[in-house]
């Protein structure tokens, strides 16, 4: 619970005591690869937390292919915003890619928790703009450059998910065809290879 600790104290917006009283509301969940934290249809009823693993955020298209949007990693929060505060069914669902360690609160615990501690709104809207700031900035690279291009950013940019996320996720992130990503892994690893000799 340290991660999460360290992430409630961003900005300095909670004193340590507020830090303690919030950490104390949050559950521990355990996912395994394939297992849901949100699902389509259903209602984003928790904030959370994710303290180890990576989570898969998808939607379903009109074809109904799951088509993977963006990837939530260690020491980011989990939570469709739309939903959480609408109270209506979720677009997108959030899948554990690995094995994965999610500290969560319930809303209606979250809104008692801001009526005790009044500046938890003044931080829920700092991480809410901190998380789409991120998405936009992981997401940006997507619109611009051949499907090379975007998996040599992806690459190097995030080494870990490339470790870590089956390829056929990774594939369908970068809005191309595993057998597309196939090619061009192949060709990098030849190119690679001609280098070294």
């Amino acid at each position: 619970m340290l991660n999460l600790k360290m992430a409630l104290s961003f900005g300095g917006t909670l004193n340590q005591e507020e830090v303690i009283t919030v950490c104390a509301a949050f559950k521990e969940y355990r996912f395994k690869p394939g297992e849901q934290f949100l699902s389509i249809g259903t209602i984003s009823r928790k904030i959370g937390f994710l303290d180890s693993g990576i989570l898969r955020a998808y939607i379903v298209d009109t074809k109904l292919n799951e088509v993977t949007t963006y990837f939530i990693r260690e020491n980011q929060f989990a939570v469709e915003i739309k939903s959480f505060y609408d109270n209506e069914p979720s677009h997108l669902a959030f899948e554990a890619v690995t094995d994965c360690c999610v500290f969560a609160i319930d809303r209606m615990e979250w809104v008692r928790l801001s009526e005790r501690v009044p500046k938890l709104y003044i931080l829920t809207k700092s991480l809410t703009e901190a998380a789409l700031l991120n998405k936009i900035k992981d997401n940006e690279f997507l619109h611009f450059g051949a499907a090379k291009d975007k998996y040599l950013f992806f690459l190097e940019n995030y080494p870990e998910l490339a470790l870590r996320v089956p390829m056929q996720y990774i594939a369908s992130y970068l809005k191309i065809t595993p057998q597309s990503l196939s090619r061009i892994r192949k060709g990098l690893g030849e190119q690679q290879k001609a280098t070294n000799d």
